[in-house]
């Protein structure tokens, strides 16, 4: 059955990836076992380590002053995280809300120390950015939160503000390395690998020199960035498959032409579906105003929740797998990650408009 897979994580994985996996899978570079079975600390391994830092380092231009980071735990470990390293007494951590995953990265924080929210766009459901100059800043900020895609809602920023006063700090789960980025606006990010990086398992962290100085003595061990910095990852046992998948998945990336190639198709993609939705005379509705789209993340509405319904069941039949929008606001949804192929977007595109012909 040909599948076109739009899950919104875990996600599609590149094919080239998976075959080679494939035919890795028994015997690794000769070794006669798995990579999954290989110790953290054997050459084969350390190999695959360190050639997906050097390569995310190469594919996002990452400056020497930064450190590539393996973690685990997902994002979500990293709501706590920071706020435990930077979040100290008389520092206010502030979040700029536009989604639900700030919402939750806030929500962690408060429990460690002040918060503020620096904007949110929540009286509108989400349906939007904030302007730069709705911002609200404090002298006493620890940080800057941002989350930089939106995968419930649709949203996107398609710029960053530039913050001075203190680090600007990014969940990037959902859109790391399907665009360019200017790296040094950013004290640290940090992105659950599910999505665009490889599958389930690993997040990657890239957090700035000076960040890493931090005096964290109140920290437990195995949550201080600088733990992990100091090992090269390898602090403990890491997530070895997961990490031999994400280099693979960057060496895929690097194939493609690299990162500025990857947007390029992405805007490919995304088109063809808000296309379907824009020239729909109001059959499909998007969630997200034209200016904040996500090329990630494509949310809409039929006229009615039954039409919905029949939209979705029908597109399952098809092959279309993933297309059912978070439990939380539901709907419909297209992942439109980086591994899923332009072809699935024509696909799709093409069942859009034929269905609401029928």
């Amino acid at each position: 059955m040909n599948v076109f897979n739009f899950n919104a994580g875990p996600s599609a994985l590149p094919k080239a990836v998976l075959e080679k996996a494939q035919s890795e899978l028994l015997n690794f570079k000769g070794t006669g076992m798995s990579v999954m079975e290989l110790s953290h600390r054997s050459k084969e391994y350390e190999a695959v380590h360190q050639s997906a830092i050097d390569l995310l380092k190469e594919l996002l231009r990452i400056p020497d002053n930064y450190q590539v980071l393996f973690l685990q735990g997902g994002a979500s470990l990293q709501f706590s995280m920071l706020p435990l390293q930077f979040l100290k007494e008389g520092k206010i951590g502030n979040y700029i809300l536009t989604g639900v995953w700030s919402e939750k990265a806030l929500k962690e924080a408060k429990l460690i120390g002040e918060t503020q929210i620096a904007a949110s766009t929540k009286e509108s459901n989400y349906t939007s950015i904030p302007e730069f100059s709705d911002l609200s800043f404090n002298k006493n900020d620890a940080y800057v939160h941002v989350t930089s895609n939106n995968t419930i809602y649709g949203t996107q920023w398609a710029e960053f503000p530039d913050i001075t006063h203190a680090p600007l700090i990014a969940d990037m789960s959902s859109d790391i390395l399907s665009r360019p980025l200017d790296i040094e606006k950013f004290g640290l990010i940090y992105a659950g690998a599910q999505k665009n990086l490889g599958p389930s398992g690993v997040t990657v962290a890239i957090i700035r020199d000076d960040l890493l100085a931090e005096n964290v003595e109140h920290v437990p061990t195995m949550l201080r960035y600088q733990t992990h910095a100091e090992s090269n990852s390898l602090y403990h046992t890491p997530p070895t498959f997961a990490i031999y998948m994400l280099n693979e998945v960057l060496s895929w990336v690097k194939d493609q032409g690299g990162v500025e190639a990857i947007e390029k198709i992405n805007k490919q993609k995304a088109k063809l579906i808000y296309d379907a939705i824009d020239e729909s005379e109001g059959f499909y509705t998007g969630h997200a105003v034209k200016e904040a789209r996500s090329l990630m993340n494509i949310t809409f509405n039929l006229p009615s929740e039954e039409q919905n319904k029949v939209f979705l069941a029908k597109a399952k039949e098809l092959g279309f797998v993933g297309l059912n929008g978070h439990r939380s606001v539901g709907g419909c949804r297209a992942s439109t990650y980086n591994a899923v192929p332009l072809e699935a977007c024509i696909a799709l595109s093409d069942f859009m408009n034929s269905f609401r012909k029928l």
